[in-house]
């Protein structure tokens, strides 16, 4: 058996009141890659935040890494999460003296800016993520300055930094172009099939971001389980609809789901 690198069982919470997580059990073993699918207010956030251990449920249980949350120090356990998300990116839109290579450099200790002490192969390794990610010869520009295709790489390779055992990407295209959005998730591709990488958890709510390394799938709606299990089982239009409230065609070319609005028939 796998290691377990995420245990949800029966988790739920609610804020003033309204449940917003409501009896989720969910398990992520090593060597998946899961995508987390839902509308706006679905859910999504909180459940990251629940795997993080930066909100508590109510009811049910949470291990990552094996570790069982309130039996363990979370900080510990964080270290091993590299996290992206656009609300990390917006704290060094303020910070106009940060180069790349000092941001991809905070990500070691997960912190907005540098307080620790950096060694040489900190440097290194930074390098190396921005050679891959072919951003290496924007280290010294200030990140201000950057495109947002290429801010998003850095913080790719900031997530990266630390190594992690699981990596979160909450909704790294959103406001991306065509152009910088499959740049980056050909960049996404490549590292998930990367055998010694991270297991991968991909939050979003557009289906066509689903790349191919993607193993498995979770539907959330209304801070419930719609379905979940591997891609091509959970991905069908029937879920689809139930999901997203709307009638769906699905049709998968180069190992990704693309899917159109079926038009409405007018009422006569």
């Amino acid at each position: 058996m796998t290691e377990k690198m995420i245990d949800l069982q029966q988790v739920t919470w609610q804020k003033e009141g309204k449940r917003i997580i409501k009896n989720v059990t969910w398990e992520v073993h090593k060597g998946e890659h899961w995508v987390l699918l839902g509308l706006n207010g679905s859910g999504k956030t909180s459940l990251l935040k629940i795997i993080t251990g930066y909100i508590w449920p109510m009811h049910g249980t949470v291990s990552v890494f094996g570790r069982r949350f309130g039996q363990t120090n979370l900080q510990n356990v964080r270290k091993k999460i590299g996290l992206m998300s656009p609300h990390i990116e917006e704290q060094f839109l303020h910070r106009s003296n940060d180069t790349v290579l000092d941001i991809v450099l905070s990500g070691k200790h997960a912190s907005i800016g540098i307080y620790e002490t950096i060694h040489d192969e900190d440097i290194e390794r930074a390098e190396q993520l921005l050679h891959q990610l072919h951003i290496g010869t924007l280290k010294e520009r200030e990140f201000c300055t950057l495109s947002q295709g290429e801010k998003r790489k850095v913080m790719l390779a900031r997530a990266l930094m630390p190594k992690p055992a699981l990596l979160i990407l909450d909704e790294p295209c959103t406001g991306l172009d065509l152009l910088a959005k499959e740049e980056l998730l050909d960049s996404i591709e490549q590292m998930a099939k990367e055998e010694d990488g991270p297991t991968l958890l991909y939050v979003t709510h557009h289906i066509e971001e689903i790349v191919p390394s993607i193993t498995h799938a979770m539907l959330i709606a209304s801070g419930e389980t719609a379905a979940q299990g591997r891609k091509k089982e959970v991905l069908t239009e029937s879920t689809l609809e139930k999901t997203f409230h709307l009638p769906i065609s699905l049709e998968w070319e180069n190992e990704r789901p693309w899917i159109r609005v079926k038009p409405q028939v007018p009422h006569s």
